[in-house]
């Protein structure tokens, strides 16, 4: 079914679904690198003022990648709940963005979920300022736990995460101070392993959990290495809390990542099977990022945004304890400069929470984009108005092992003094019994003896 618009005079038209949600899509250096981008202005409004009339039932009929081709389209279909859709199904996308300003509250987002499509979130996206982004997406409120619970109203958990190049275990252990010492870590002390083997991956695991056992933080560790590496370190009886994997919105890129959904299915089973929360049981941790599918030739022409909404739908399936698209990551050619980088950070937090997920950003940039750490603080600062449920503490901001630039311990205890905004609350009272906070979040947390992870 064709649609189009007229703009100054001059009629666009736009032959299938997944064309208007492309030419529709913000600028972006991605899309124009796979061709899909507006050649212009006029034709990208002309896209929108379509796509804003389309009726929201258009998007149960036409799927952007075929059902038979692809398991991530069989998991939206198959998975879409009519009852739950209902109120909203009169709308169009239009519509939609008028009644998630005007009408909806978190119980009504929270009850519309499972009748949201990836392809819905993203489309009404597209047609959102910045200020709606913000706005929508402070409506949304997911909690999720394991030793802790994430994503309570007024908080904002860290993601500490200790890199170092050669996985050294005392440089891994003096960052985890240094991100303990400033509040960091309730989100999870996650660590991106400089190899992918099951024995460094193991000695990892091992000296975070001794940590967090000889300490009693409760909070929850996680090597990041492939989930076929977290499957036989959980064989050989490592202590594994979360399972981690990359994931994409196309069959083709999962498989390029080698996992399909099965096998997340797999580690999810494993996981639970430890029994290894203490007030709740998400064991899984997912990553994603705007052009990952491109990037690997697997992205059936569809733009990288509505893509990257698609992934969603495959974490949702497996209730995640946390969920970060990493922004900036694969650099300019995907996302070119600050203004980019900032539209699509809080496009992926507004898909992601319209779609029940426990939602986080790495605020970040590669060094050769045209970006700098203002354009890092203003994300930053959006994202917390918007209710981001976690950010990354790298120490310094400059991780070391990934060689990118993300967010530092300082930058999380800046948005939470700003915002008034306080950790997890069961690592809020294991900072207050250690001495590292008060009840005032902007307070810098004292010092603690380097014994604690055993440098001393």
């Amino acid at each position: 079914m064709p649609h189009a618009a007229t703009v100054n005079g001059t009629r666009y038209t736009f032959p299938s679904l997944r064309i208007l949600l492309a030419r529709a899509t913000p600028h972006r250096s991605g899309d124009a690198l796979a061709g899909l981008a507006a050649a212009s202005a006029s034709e990208r409004v002309a896209a929108q003022l379509a796509l804003a009339d389309l009726p929201l039932r258009h998007f149960l009929t036409e799927a952007v990648i075929p059902y038979e081709a692809d398991e991530v389209t069989r998991l939206i279909i198959d998975s879409h709940d009519q009852a739950a859709f209902a109120p909203i199904a009169h709308l169009t996308i239009g519509g939609f963005r008028d009644w998630l300003l005007a009408e909806a509250t978190t119980e009504t987002l929270t009850a519309l979920r499972p009748g949201l499509t990836p392809e819905m979130a993203a489309a009404v996206s597209k047609i959102c300022r910045l200020q709606d982004l913000v706005a929508i997406a402070a409506k949304c409120r997911v909690t999720t736990a394991f030793r802790n619970t994430i994503g309570l109203p007024g908080r904002l958990s860290v993601r500490l995460q200790p890199n170092h190049p050669v996985d050294d275990p005392r440089g891994v252990a003096a960052s985890t101070l240094d991100g303990l010492l400033l509040g960091a870590g309730d989100a999870v002390i996650g660590v991106n392993p400089a190899t992918d083997s099951v024995a460094a991956t193991t000695t990892l695991l091992k000296m975070l959990d001794d940590v967090r056992a000889r300490y009693a933080i409760p909070t929850q560790t996680c090597v990041l290495a492939h989930v076929t590496t977290a499957l036989r370190c959980i064989e050989e009886g490592a202590p594994v809390d979360l399972v981690f994997q990359s994931i994409a919105g196309t069959q083709a890129a999962n498989t390029s990542f080698g996992i399909d959904l099965a096998l997340l299915a797999e580690a999810q089973a494993a996981a639970l099977a430890l029994n290894r929360g203490t007030v709740g049981q998400n064991v899984m941790y997912f990553e994603t990022g705007q052009g990952s599918a491109l990037s690997a030739n697997a992205h059936h022409d569809v733009d990288q945004q509505t893509i990257e909404a698609r992934a969603y739908a495959v974490a949702r399936r497996f209730a995640p304890l946390l969920v970060n698209t990493v922004v900036g990551f694969i650099g300019p050619e995907y996302l070119h400069d600050g203004k980019q980088i900032i539209r699509a950070g809080l496009e992926d937090h507004l898909c992601g929470k319209l779609l029940g997920l426990p939602m986080g950003v790495d605020v970040c940039y590669t060094n050769h984009a045209e970006a700098d750490q203002d354009d890092m603080d203003a994300l930053l600062t959006l994202l917390g108005a918007a209710g981001v449920t976690y950010i990354m503490g790298v120490p310094g901001a400059d991780d070391v092992m990934l060689s990118y630039q993300s967010t530092s311990f300082h930058d999380a205890l800046y948005l939470r003094s700003t915002l008034n905004l306080r950790p997890a609350p069961e690592f809020e009272s294991w900072l207050a019994r250690m001495g590292l906070a008060t009840a005032t979040p902007a307070q810098i947390p004292a010092p603690l003896s380097p014994a604690l992870v055993g440098l001393a």
